[in-house]
């Protein structure tokens, strides 16, 4: 089974695409999108439209799964946020995916063992669970490559490759 995890936003919105068979789990490809507030929403939307469509044309993941949104003190993140996640979702449709969603706290449980894990602990984890010969980048290749993880260990299909 192959997941394409996505982290939301707009300013930054991080992929991950991991690859689960023989009962392990291998990164595919992970980055992350930036756009410039100085450019218009309409355009920063379809940058990660686009950039969505893109991967899933390229890897061809049985799912995409996301982070589902966390609504803190500002209104405005959280609709931008929103706006990013409607584009994935989009993105996704188009392509025939349906697309699960995560509580971070979930992600945070399943990758770490601890539902308030920090950044540092999420790259660390994301490192040593893929295997991967250094840290994600940022943040938001941790959360995505996370997501993905989650959303793979969660899955009947996992569940038949062990």
């Amino acid at each position: 089974m192959k997941v394409l995890g996505i982290d939301p936003g707009t300013a930054a919105c991080g992929y991950g695409i991991v690859h689960g068979s023989d009962g392990r789990l291998r990164a595919v490809a992970s980055g992350c999108w930036r756009t410039s507030a100085r450019e218009r929403l309409d355009a920063r939307l379809l940058t990660i439209f686009e950039g969505v469509r893109e991967l899933i044309a390229a890897h061809e993941p049985d799912a995409v799964a996301l982070e589902e949104s966390y609504v803190g003190a500002d209104a405005r993140i959280a609709l931008s946020v929103g706006q990013a996640r409607g584009a994935v979702l989009v993105a996704a449709a188009g392509a025939g995916l349906a697309c699960a969603e995560h509580a971070p706290a979930r992600v945070k449980q399943t990758v770490c063992g601890y539902g308030r894990a920090d950044k540092a602990q999420m790259q660390r984890m994301v490192k040593m669970i893929l295997g991967l010969p250094n840290e994600p980048e940022n943040s938001h290749v941790a959360d995505a490559l996370g997501v993905a993880i989650c959303h793979a260990l969660g899955s009947p299909l996992v569940e038949a490759l062990r």
